[in-house]
């Protein structure tokens, strides 16, 4: 099943109480991309850079099945650049640097080979490009998944609440929910979103795991318990990636199978955070993606004697 990813391919550097980094790849749809290609080699990317961002990493993705074909490279520009550093509890952490460069007027083009995507993956961008992409669309897809942030909803809140009503799946994390809702409690949160547009809702803890809700059915995945956490930045969008990327490979949009694409997501953060940026993922193993899915299944399973 065809599966396209709009977002950002970028340039990070991050500093973490493990180490630093000068700049390193990132972007949100660099690390969906990456995520998803262990489950789908019919992978298509739409996303912007500038003349200096390295053939390297483009070769890296098409290796992996990912067609950039809609990757605009735009010559004498830079790629967007943001630098940040974390705090000691690793959930925190200030930015300090933003220089969107060619991402500040990024026009998403859709190829006309792109148009049979069954699946679509929104990467976090403006609420307005979001819509954008949605509508350049002939056929609109099976599924479209979408992640935002705080920033929107403090400056685009209606823009954003449009964009909403034209999707699926929004994944966000508990304090963005909170937000977004007016709502403490995730419960009601849920339901207050819900009631904007999206029939599923993907609620991200960090190192808490993850909620999935649909109407009033409710899923918890844990978090993999991790002795050491390097680099967070693009956990949660490795997190979407292997969940749209299970459920392209699977071509069953169930609550049931969201379910199991959840835990796929929440395995394929766990790698992430191994190292720092996309380093983990480009060198990811089949056989250690189904080893850490085993150590998953064994993390919440249990035998319970009838009282």
């Amino acid at each position: 099943m065809s599966l396209l990813i709009v977002g950002s391919v970028a340039f990070d550097a991050i500093e973490t109480p493990f180490g630093k980094t000068d700049k390193i790849i990132g972007g949100a749809a660099s690390y969906i991309a990456l995520a998803a290609s262990n489950f789908t080699q019919n992978t298509k990317l739409v996303a912007v850079v500038g003349e200096d961002f390295p053939q390297e990493f483009i070769a890296d993705l098409q290796s992996k099945g990912v067609s950039t074909e809609g990757l605009q490279i735009k010559k004498g520009e830079k790629s967007f650049f943001w630098s940040g550093k974390y705090h000691t509890d690793m959930n925190t952490r200030d930015t300090l640097v933003t220089e969107l460069n060619v991402l500040a007027d990024f026009d998403p083009i859709i190829p006309e080979s792109y148009q049979d995507c069954e699946y679509l993956m929104l990467g976090n961008l403006t609420p307005k490009v979001q819509q954008t992409v949605i509508q350049r669309l002939k056929k609109r897809p099976k599924l479209i998944v979408m992640d935002t942030m705080n920033f929107w909803m403090e400056i685009a809140l209606d823009d954003l609440k449009e964009t909403l009503k034209m999707v699926d799946v929004l994944t966000i994390n508990d304090e963005e929910a909170r937000l977004l809702s007016g709502e403490y409690s995730l419960v009601k949160a849920a339901v207050k979103i819900q009631e904007m547009g999206p029939k599923y809702l993907i609620i991200k803890k960090g190192e808490n795991g993850a909620l999935l809700f649909s109407g009033k059915d409710v899923f918890f995945a844990p978090a993999l318990p991790l002795e050491e956490v390097f680099d967070p930045t693009g956990a949660g969008d490795t997190f979407a990636g292997g969940f749209i990327g299970y459920l392209a490979k699977t071509g069953d949009i169930s609550f049931e199978n969201m379910k199991t694409a959840i835990i796929y997501g929440s395995a394929m953060a766990s790698f992430c955070v191994e190292k720092f940026g996309t380093e983990r993922l480009v060198n990811l193993k089949a056989d250690e993606m189904q080893s850490r899915i085993n150590v998953f299944r064994n993390l919440v399973k249990f035998n319970m004697a009838s009282v």
